[in-house]
Parts: structure tokens; C-alpha cells; sequence
């Protein structure tokens, strides 16, 4: 697996090739999981940003519900392009410009006068955020085959989860501790991601073929796959061939409609729970306990953890039949949901929170994991863009019907029924993919 001829030094101790190959396979895997650590600290900060901008603009939650859905539309947007620029152009360099792009736009963001300036930079920032994920789950389909992935994406997405604990920890003691203004939410925290970016770049190369290694068997979907696979086309194949080949895939399609729901109940969760940990209610429940912006962590916790379970679970119990995964996840998820609307200002509801975050957001390493299943690690970039580009699209328009609901009753808990409902609807869906 390794280059031949290599000459070294007398007594130099050569390991196994397989034992190298393996390094090299965590390496890979361990720098796009730093990289994307740090990622959303340059998107899911928005939520904590809210109280402040409302204070200062006098912009009601609907009206900030629609800057939230600049982001995430744009991010969609994004995803469908910048999947495909990733199987294009490779993994590495893209997703290190989303970082320090990214960390530009959220510096842009922090000087807004009104909800122009608020809302375009955001959006622009957006469509930096989704040059991150399809490109290092690209990289990493390179260097892992099917039947680790479950385990691999389960390992990415558990990234993808700490970062929001990231995220929220930092806003945390931007406003909370350290007593500065929401402006400083978008300046301190993505100062990590530019870090993140920088050393992943550095670390990472894009195939094994890059370090002298063979690449690992790619598990795709089909014949016609094969052929491309063994006979290295993948340079070969055009923009249009990958799109086509990739719509024209009726499980993956079903797949992006189920993640669709999946990623509304995300977003559903993390931008509004930490406006309804911040509110009067939870003030005065929390009074003398805990302050409740530090109880709203609970919910990325169980998001990260959620990911690197499920992912797991999909290859070790349901022998890779990922759908399986997913509608047990998405069914508990919902009880969940429903657990927090009926505590909605208990101190039990801290449990309850962690089990939300952990089921709603767990079925994505799952989901992730379909895509090379699917069409094939040399599509995997533009799969896993179309992919996120409806998971986007559906969770955007969710955002200002839950600010608009929020508005109208006063009651921030009615989130978790939207959220209930949305992950009832994902696991109905994935039920018809059954790979």
C-alpha cells in the first residue's frame, strides 16, 4: 500500500504497511474533526446574539427569525454548489477558505446598523459556512471504506456536535461573563475557526494515493459506479455527470427530504432554546440554582454525543441499514420534544434537554453516511451538498414561523412541538429509504 523503493537509512524500523495506512486514516479523520470543531462558532452563535440586537435595532423575533433564514438558505445554496467544487477541486483547500472567509463575514456581521447590514453579511457568511462540510466529508470518503463509515461520519458529526457546544460556551462568556456586547459574539469566538482552518490545511492531504498509500475500498452504490472507481475517471467525470448522477438517485432524494425535517428541528432548537433559557420564566424557575443560559448547553452536549452513537449503532446493530438508525432516533427525539414543552420551566427539563438534542441531532452521522453509500466515494462531495441543500432549505423556512409563533403567544416553550412534529415527519420519510 505504501511507495516501493524508498530508500532508508540501516536499522530504520519500517512498521506494517496496513499499521502506516491506519495512522494515516486517524490523522485524516482527527484534522477534519478539529477543523470542523471550531466551525460553528461562525453560524450557531446567532441565537445568544438575539437579546442584544433586539435591545439595540428594536427588530421583533420574526424579523430576526428572517436574518436567521438568510444564513441558512444561503448555506443551502452553498451546499449544492460547494459539494461539487469539493469533488472538483478537493477537500482541503476548500474547506480551509470556508474558514477564514467565514471568520471574515462574522467580522462584517458584528458592525451592522439595521437589518440590512445584519442580515447580507450573514447570508454571505452562510454560503462561506457551506464551504466546510461537504469538502472534509469528501476527504474523508477518500480514505475510509464502507464499512467503517457509519463509524467515521458518527466520528465527524460528534465534531460537528462538540462545536456547538463550542459555540454556545463561548457566547456564554461573551455575554455572560465577560459582560461585552452581542457585537462580540461575532468577533471573539470564530477567531478559533481561522485556527481550525489554518492547521487543517497543514495536516490533512486529500487522498492516500497523496502519501504513497492505495486507496481503501470505496463501497459504491452500483455498477456503473464501479466502473469509475476502478478505472480512475474520477477526474474525468464532469460537473453535469456528477449532478446528474446524483438526482437521479430516488433513495438519496428521499434521503435529503427526511434530513430536510431532521435539521429544521436542529435549527428549531439551537437558535431558539437559548432564547427561551434567557427569558423571564427561566429566570425566575433558575433563581438561586443555575444560570439558565449554562443549563441551555445540556442541549449541544446531547447532540454530540447523539452523533457519534448513532453512527455507530448503524453499522454494529442494523448492519449498515442506516434508515433503521435514523427512525428510531427521530421517533425518540420527538417524545423528547414533547417531554420539554410539558416541563417548560422545570429544572428536570435539564435531562430532558440533553435527550432532545441527542436524539433530534444524532440521526445526522447516519445521513452523512448514506451518501457514499449511495453513489460512491468519488461523488461523495457533490451527494453530501445536494444533500445538505435541502436539509438548509427546510430548516430556513422554519425559523420565522417559530419567531412569528413565538411573538404572538409570549410562550418560547412552543418551540418544542414544532420540534416534535418536525421529527415525526423525518422519520416517516426515511422509513421509504431502506438501502
Amino acid at each position: 500500500m505504501q511507495a516501493a523503493n524508498q530508500t532508508l537509512p540501516a536499522g530504520t524500523y519500517v512498521p506494517p504497511l496496513e499499521n502506516s495506512f491506519r495512522k494515516a486514516q486517524w490523522r485524516m479523520l482527527l484534522a477534519a474533526m478539529f477543523c470542523y470543531f471550531f466551525f460553528y462558532t461562525g453560524r450557531q452563535t446567532f441565537g445568544f446574539a438575539i437579546p442584544g440586537i433586539q435591545k439595540e435595532f428594536g427588530l421583533s423575533k420574526e424579523v430576526l427569525g428572517w436574518a436567521s433564514s438568510c444564513l441558512l438558505w444561503c448555506y443551502a445554496v452553498g451546499q449544492a454548489i460547494n459539494g461539487n467544487l469539493a469533488d472538483k477541486f478537493g477537500g482541503r483547500r476548500v474547506m480551509t477558505a470556508g474558514a477564514i472567509l467565514s471568520c471574515a463575514a462574522n467580522w462584517v456581521v458584528s458592525f451592522a446598523i439595521g437589518f440590512k447590514s445584519l442580515a447580507i453579511p450573514w447570508g454571505v457568511n452562510g454560503y462561506f459556512q457551506a464551504l466546510g462540510w461537504a469538502p472534509g466529508s469528501r476527504l474523508l470518503s477518500n480514505w475510509w471504506g464502507a464499512q467503517e463509515r457509519g463509524k467515521v461520519f458518527g466520528c465527524y458529526t460528534f465534531a460537528a456536535g462538540c462545536a456547538s457546544v463550542l459555540s454556545f460556551i463561548t457566547s456564554i462568556l461573551v455575554v455572560n461573563v465577560f459582560h461585552l456586547d452581542w457585537r462580540w459574539i461575532f468577533r471573539l469566538p470564530v477567531l478559533l475557526m481561522l485556527v481550525g482552518g489554518i492547521t487543517f490545511y497543514l495536516i490533512a492531504r486529500e487522498r492516500p494515493e497523496d502519501l504513497g498509500f492505495k486507496s481503501p475500498e470505496t463501497g459504491v452504490a452500483n455498477a456503473e459506479d464501479a466502473k469509475a472507481v476502478h478505472a480512475g475517471h474520477e477526474a474525468e467525470e464532469s460537473s453535469w455527470a456528477r449532478y446528474k448522477a446524483v438526482l437521479s438517485n430516488p433513495r438519496l432524494m428521499i434521503a435529503a427530504l427526511s434530513i430536510g425535517f431532521q435539521n429544521a428541528a436542529r435549527y428549531g432548537l439551537i437558535v431558539w432554546v437559548p432564547v427561551h433559557f434567557l427569558g423571564k420564566d427561566w429566570a425566575k424557575a433558575a433563581d438561586g440554582m443555575i444560570d439558565p443560559a449554562w443549563i441551555s448547553v445540556a442541549l449541544p452536549v446531547g447532540m454530540a454525543f447523539g452523533a457519534l452513537t448513532n453512527g455507530w449503532i448503524s453499522d454494529k446493530v442494523f448492519g449498515s441499514k442506516r434508515y433503521k438508525a435514523i427512525v428510531l432516533y427521530m421517533l425518540l427525539g420527538a417524545v423528547a420534544s414533547i417531554g420539554m414543552y410539558l416541563l417548560p420551566t422545570s429544572i428536570l427539563g435539564l435531562g430532558l434537554l440533553f435527550l432532545a438534542g441527542f436524539f433530534v441531532y444524532g440521526p445526522a452521522s447516519s445521513f452523512w453516511a448514506l451518501c457514499p453509500d449511495l453513489v460512491g466515494a468519488k461523488r461523495a462531495g457533490t451527494a453530501t451538498g445536494v444533500m445538505n441543500f435541502f436539509s438548509y432549505l427546510l430548516a430556513g423556512l422554519g425559523e420565522p414561523l417559530i419567531g412569528r409563533m413565538l411573538d404572538h403567544s409570549g410562550n418560547t416553550s412552543l418551540v418544542f412541538p414544532i420540534v416534535a412534529a418536525s421529527c415525526l415527519i423525518s422519520a416517516c420519510i426515511a422509513a421509504f429509504i431502506r438501502r
